[in-house]
């Protein structure tokens, strides 16, 4: 959970202080809305709605994102019946290749407005965003261990058993984390101390980490003792975003694939499957822990891994202690040939190997989108490598960009 201290440096700021008194000067209590620029951080947005008594109505792992990069990748929290973020948007203001300010929303220029939510910045510079928010709330989360069978053979009560719910999966140790988060009145009640969340639960395990880069045989173990470590079950009360919010710890590799939520249990057996080969081999790869799951409801943005179903989000980590880098490309692979037998979408904010044709059988409106772009922005000002990679199918030096970092 990301530290008070944190969001308080962030406010201090001169440059944040700005933009935190803008949003304020543009938020509409009344019905529920702010206009912000951007560029602003997930941080600053948290700080200005809070002297309004709102909030945004979701939340993902992370708040250091802009609201642009969020809405343009259609970034998710969790919840089955919680879209993604880009969602929340009533309208966008945008500063188009030809230099024209335009407003959009799905009244005004629909086309442009549903390309735009998840178009990767390259229909043009988001100015402003309107977003739709709530009065504030508090959550409280409930977090306990469950064996890995019985969560899978229960997966759709256990997901529809709050209003947000995910899942940290530890396969070393088979066992999952079980995270249920619901809306209440009861007084603030935070879960952690320094003694086992800084200093036993951070220091230790990235020791142990970086050790597991030498000797890769005691990655498992490692797993099993932060399994351990987490075994009690805890109850939280905080404000919603503290709650949606998580310490994720070290630096990471990684990499999030969407599927349709009725294929989660078929799936995550065939992953179970594969990392149980992977540890038996002794040569075999040694991932790290814990793989997430998350949930989101269907919406019908262009270029949502969520348009027209209902999605189950599973992401695996590689952590980097201290920094350094570790091999992840093999592991990634084969993780990825899972998700792409199981219909996956990948997360646009990740790398990822599909290409036009690739996502064309993916995404039922893609020639849309891409004559959108055509029609914004025909010379390209706005695309960048990747977008050429992904979306145009460019080949050669100039857009291979960071696919995969040449790491076995």
């Amino acid at each position: 959970m990301l530290r008070t201290e944190k969001l308080s440096k962030i406010i201090e700021l001169p440059v944040t202080r700005v933009l935190t008194f803008r949003l304020a000067y543009q938020v509409n209590p009344e019905k529920c809305y702010v206009v912000a620029q951007g560029g602003v951080t997930l941080n600053a947005v948290h700080a200005a709605l809070a002297a309004h008594n709102l909030a945004m109505i979701n939340v993902g792992s992370i708040s250091d994102q802009t609201l642009a990069g969020v809405v343009t990748t259609a970034t998710h929290a969790t919840g089955v019946h919680f879209q993604v973020i880009s969602t929340h948007v009533l309208s966008l203001t945008l500063l188009l290749a030809d230099g024209s300010r335009v407003r959009c929303s799905r009244e005004e220029r629909p086309d442009l407005f549903l390309a735009s939510l998840c178009g990767l910045g390259s229909t043009g510079l988001i100015l402003q965003i309107q977003l739709k928010v709530a009065p504030a709330f508090r959550l409280k989360e409930t977090q306990e261990s469950v064996p890995f069978d019985q969560v899978v053979q229960n997966i759709d009560s256990i997901a529809h058993a709050a209003e947000h719910v995910r899942l940290w999966w530890f396969p070393q140790a088979d066992v999952v984390r079980v995270s249920s988060a619901d809306r209440t009145d009861e007084p603030k009640r935070p879960v952690g101390t320094f003694l086992w969340h800084s200093t036993i639960g951070f220091h230790l395990v990235q020791f142990l980490l970086f050790l597991g880069r030498f000797f890769p045989s005691i990655n498992p173990w490692i797993c099993r003792l932060s399994a351990w470590m987490d075994r009690e079950k805890t109850v939280t009360v905080d404000d919603s975003w503290r709650v949606f919010n998580l310490d994720c710890k070290y630096p990471q590799f990684t990499t999030e694939w969407a599927i349709p939520y009725e294929k989660t249990s078929a799936c995550l057996y065939e992953l179970r499957d594969w990392l149980e080969k992977e540890h038996a081999d002794p040569n075999g790869l040694r991932p790290h822990f814990p793989l997430e799951i998350r949930f989101s409801d269907v919406d019908d943005i262009w270029l949502s891994p969520s348009y027209g179903q209902r999605t189950t989000w599973i992401g695996i980590i590689q952590y980097k202690p201290y920094g350094l880098n570790v091999p992840y490309r093999k592991l990634f692979e084969r993780f990825e040939a899972i998700m792409t037998h199981h219909s996956g979408r990948p997360h646009w904010a990740k790398a990822h190997h599909l290409r036009p044709n690739d996502l064309r059988a993916l995404y039922p409106r893609f020639d849309d989108f891409v004559r959108v772009l055509q029609d914004v922005d025909p010379n390209g000002l706005f695309r960048n490598p990747y977008v050429e990679r992904h979306l145009f199918g460019k080949q050669g030096a100039q857009y291979d960009g960071r696919v995969f970092k040449r790491l076995h």
